[in-house]
């Protein structure tokens, strides 16, 4: 089930014209993935954390998508120093530390770790119809936004017809485990998962062009720039030209 725990909120960071947030964090993004000197990442993480507090997102759940990004971040610490050619920055035993491993690792640490807070800071704190909305305002191909905007509308249906499933499955005695039967009975359950999907989808098309629909959504929503958002567009600009500064000209 896909939730939205930043979604609802006072903060300043709420009260932004979504379409700057959008823009910002994606550029934000670009500029924190091209960089690879330690100043301007770990400012751009002392940035992405401020931000996180300013919107006043819940540290628990903040925590707990951290701890997911965090796996992978373990797996690159125990591979990369020790696949990664270069001279020996230690040595255990039979296994060599280099010094080009260990930078790259902490590297890829701090912008993975930057770029998932500055997206639940500027992007998580809308609703999905809400980024859908602004993601049309910014001319993004419409086609991509009914995309995004029905898979958020009937992920929750397919899941319910998932659960319907597999439910049917256990009051015919079906016991999970790792045996050729029980992959049989998945396969069983996805394909079918898969052909109610296809018909839902063919009634809910025929039910749109009923309704009149011609290929498009016309969003009602206007979204309206205020004081905050000029505040937050200077403040935005002066933070990236300080990254560039650091990366490029410094």
């Amino acid at each position: 089930m896909i939730t939205e725990p930043f979604a609802i909120g006072n903060s300043w960071i709420h009260r932004i014209d979504p379409r700057l947030k959008i823009s910002f964090a994606t550029l934000y993004s670009f500029l924190i993935a091209l960089s690879d000197r330690f100043p301007t990442l770990i400012t751009g993480l002392v940035i992405s954390i401020g931000l996180v507090a300013i919107a006043r997102l819940n540290i628990r759940q903040v925590s707990k998508r951290l701890i997911v990004v965090s796996g992978f971040l373990l797996l690159l610490w125990v591979v990369m120093p020790l696949t990664y050619e270069g001279p020996a920055m230690y040595r255990l035993g039979p296994l060599t530390l280099t010094r080009p491993g260990i930078t790259l690792s902490a590297q890829m640490t701090l912008k993975s770790i930057s770029i998932l807070l500055i997206f639940m800071a500027l992007v998580a704190t809308m609703t999905f119809a809400t980024l859908g909305y602004a993601l049309d305002r910014l001319h993004v191909s419409g086609k991509l936004v009914h995309l995004f905007l029905l898979t958020y509308r009937y992920i929750f249906v397919i899941e319910k017809e998932y659960r319907r499933l597999l439910r049917a499955a256990r009051m015919r005695s079906f016991h999970p485990g790792t045996n050729l039967h029980s992959y049989k009975t998945y396969a069983y359950i996805i394909g079918m998962l898969f052909v109610r999907a296809s018909a839902r989808a063919r009634r809910v098309h025929q039910a749109m062009i009923c309704r009149g629909f011609k290929g498009r959504f016309y969003c009602l929503q206007e979204f309206k720039s205020a004081g905050c958002d000029l505040f937050f567009l200077i403040l935005m600009t002066l933070i990236s030209m300080g990254l560039i500064y650091l990366q490029w000209i410094y």
